[in-house]
């Protein structure tokens, strides 16, 4: 009886907060990295068009390349990580190629030079990702990996809440320094909290992955017919994925100020991370397809709200619905790849995932600032809604099933 209670014991200590002690540090990892992340998110629209003097279109395909970058590598480093097994010497390498771009921003002076260290940072991610990603997944408990997941964007996002507070704290703090120099100063500082989570990761972080495999096993789960049509309904959905940066250049449009802004991008950030763990969670049983559906449903929601708001109350509805469509689909989508995958393949099926989704999200930001240019941005955010209620539609027609 004695050592059944001490093997409990044993149990629970090794699952903190009901997750893996790695998944625990790899979510304690992304508060860090999203902490220094997000302390230059919100300044980066206003520093891009007021110092380095980008346009409307060219703002918007710059905001987009950055974005869909990083999908391009997270494919070719989660088959890599799957074929040597080593997840961990990429996620190291990703998460510190971001640190280090990050704090060369303060040296930019064009925006070409922007977009290749906003590359770099992009290029780390696309190098983490999928090995992160797949080994959460071997540190899941069967069953449970939309806890997993829905644990590690939480911690994510939490990060991404402290982010924005940051700035707005260095923004105040820096407000009789000279605007460009501010900004300057904010990029440096960011690099803090993602040398920290650097030293969380080669000190306490440990491979799941075994033996070297020299080869790959069984049929792979990509020539699923299910896993297909549901990259299919991911490409359409991208496509009204618009960057972040659009919702505060909506409320500075409104008249809001840039420290306004960030208010609303941190009340985005609270309910994203908020709802993440009890999103991951609840996919495990109530169907992370069906649940992937109302996603797409709130999406264009959300862009409608943009779309035509005009008032503090209908701004801040949109922001709430986009925190909570982006809980779900920044976090049950991958726990639903990882339970279509072999364990040999995860990290290469996360990575076609992140892969498809990063090349559409290139062209929605791009077609969103060509439409702000020569329409509108509510004509911006009406397409976002018109491609999400397509994927809605889709979900429901193809009849995939969990």
């Amino acid at each position: 009886m004695g050592r059944v209670g001490n093997l409990k014991g044993e149990k629970n200590r090794r699952k903190p907060l009901g997750v893996d002690r790695n998944v625990l540090l790899l979510g304690m990892v992304s508060l860090l990295n999203d902490m220094s992340s997000e302390m230059i998110a919100p300044v980066i629209p206003g520093y891009l068009i007021d110092v380095l003097g980008a346009g409307k279109l060219l703002g918007g395909s710059v905001m987009g390349a950055i974005e869909s970058l990083s999908s391009l590598f997270k494919v070719v480093f989660g088959y890599v990580s799957d074929r040597f097994r080593n997840r961990k010497s990429f996620i190291l390498l990703g998460y510190a190629l971001s640190t280090l771009s990050r704090g060369a921003l303060a040296f930019t002076r064009q925006w070409w030079d922007f977009l290749l260290l906003r590359a770099l940072d992009r290029m780390g991610k696309g190098i983490r990702t999928a090995p992160r990603d797949a080994l959460i997944a071997e540190s899941s408990e069967g069953g449970k990996t939309g806890r997993s997941f829905g644990f590690h964007r939480m911690m994510d996002t939490l990060g991404a809440v402290a982010g924005p507070l940051l700035a707005i704290a260095l923004i105040e703090i820096l407000r009789g320094l000279p605007e460009e120099t501010m900004y300057r100063r904010v990029f440096l500082l960011a690099m803090i909290p993602g040398l920290l989570s650097l030293l969380v990761i080669t000190l306490f972080v440990k491979d799941r992955g075994g033996e070297v495999r020299k080869k790959i096993e069984s049929v792979s789960a990509l020539k699923d017919r299910r896993l297909q049509l549901f990259l299919v309904v991911v490409a359409i959905g991208a496509l009204g994925r618009y960057s972040y940066a659009f919702t505060l250049w909506k409320a500075g449009e409104l008249g809001y100020t840039v420290v306004q802004g960030i208010a609303f991008y941190f009340i985005f950030n609270l309910v994203y991370a908020l709802a993440s763990y009890p999103i991951g969670i609840y996919s495990d049983g109530f169907g992370k397809r069906r649940l992937m559906t109302i996603g797409f449903l709130m999406a264009s929601a959300s862009s409608l709200a943009f779309a035509y708001a005009r008032d503090f109350g209908t701004l801040l509805l949109a922001f709430l619905l986009y925190g909570f469509y982006t809980a779900i689909e920044d976090t049950v989508p991958r726990a639903y790849m990882a339970d279509l995958a072999g364990k040999h393949e995860r990290g290469k099926v996360i990575g076609a995932y992140h892969t498809v989704f990063g090349v559409f999200v290139f062209p929605a930001s791009v077609i969103a600032g060509w439409l702000w240019q020569v329409r509108s941005l509510e004509a911006a955010f009406l397409y976002s809604a018109a491609m999400n209620l397509l994927a809605f539609v889709m979900m429901i027609r193809l009849g995939l099933e969990d």
